[in-house]
């Protein structure tokens, strides 16, 4: 299945902005989340065709995966 990955602000140091890429049926965002070597605990916000969504969902045709990093300040 084709899912469109979209990586935010640092994740895209050294990876890539948007991809394209080809996925095993039933694959779940947090095995995406593992094969970019992304720390879950550096997750800001996960997002699946728009809508906020948990590791454990299950991607699909078509989907659209936004991963945006936690945001710190002062």
């Amino acid at each position: 299945m084709k899912v469109l990955i979209k990586l935010f602000a640092t994740f895209r140091n050294e990876r890539f902005k948007q991809e394209e890429k080809e996925l095993p049926e039933g694959t779940t965002i947090r095995q995406v989340v593992a094969q970019l070597e992304i720390a879950e605990e550096a997750l800001g916000m996960v997002m699946v065709n728009g809508r906020h969504a948990p590791l454990e969902s299950q991607l699909h045709e078509g989907d659209t995966l936004a991963l945006f990093p936690l945001v710190g300040g002062g």
